[in-house]
């Protein structure tokens, strides 16, 4: 038995997330189908983690185990031909047979970018966030400090999800704004909860738009209380952009 593992890039607009659902078609049932179609087998994908509906990655792990014996390039060229234009296999290689793409991760890096102009995107509608009022960075990068560290992200998750223990340590949070008016947030952590990184963009948005303060913030992640944080950011700005081993 193989274990391979995938480094998957994907525009998640058609998709109800990556994880297989009743109600809607998920990236993993894509591509666990064009796997199938390729090894003969049933196959189960394992992901580094789950992106909702809407969100993209550059960069999601998933590992699966096979008995075929093509090589590396045959499966990923093979694989490929058979995934939509909005689905692609970047890297494919064999792994150790203990590989596990959620249990063995040691953090990830999400991206999330805001088009921070006077007119609406046209292009960019589907992988960013619009805010026409201008947004100052600084107070946003200032706040973003206090998220560093280990925290009970209660007040930055879905009430209804990931069970009791909310602590998570965010190792680094970075700020940009680029020439062509986009701010980019960056977020790496051990660990996130569900809608934990739009959450907290909500809310530091709130804070570049003066409708908040650090001393709010401070008092809203000591708080662990969900409706305290407000705004959850849409789901079109954000991308899984790095799993790390």
């Amino acid at each position: 038995m193989r274990n391979i593992r995938l480094t998957l890039e994907y525009d998640g607009t058609s998709y109800c997330g990556w994880q297989r659902q009743k109600n809607g078609l998920s990236i993993q049932q894509v591509v666990e189908e064009s796997i199938g179609r390729i090894t003969g087998e049933k196959v189960r994908l394992i992901g580094s983690g789950r992106t909702d509906r809407g969100v993209h990655a550059l960069g999601q792990v998933a590992n699966f185990h096979t008995v075929s014996s093509l090589k590396e390039r045959g499966l990923l060229l093979g694989i490929n031909s058979l995934l939509p234009e909005d689905i692609v296999v970047r890297t494919l290689d064999e792994v150790e047979p203990d590989f596990h793409a959620s249990f063995s991760a040691k953090s990830k890096i999400y991206l999330y970018r805001i088009c921070n102009r006077s007119v609406r995107p046209a292009i960019e509608r589907r992988y960013s966030w619009f805010l026409w009022q201008p947004l100052c960075v600084e107070a946003m990068r200032e706040s973003a400090a206090l998220f560093l560290g280990s925290h009970d992200f209660s007040s930055f998750c879905s009430t209804h999800a990931d069970g009791s223990n909310r602590v998570r340590t965010v190792l680094s949070l970075k700020i940009e704004k680029d020439c062509r008016e986009f701010v980019k947030i960056f977020i790496e952590a051990d660990g996130f909860l569900r809608y934990m990184v739009r959450t907290i963009v909500g809310l530091l948005a709130d804070v570049g738009l003066g409708k908040c303060t650090k001393e709010k913030v401070r008092e809203i992640i000591e708080a662990k209380n969900r409706p305290s944080a407000g705004l959850t950011a849409p789901p079109q700005g954000l991308f899984l952009l790095q799993v790390k081993y």
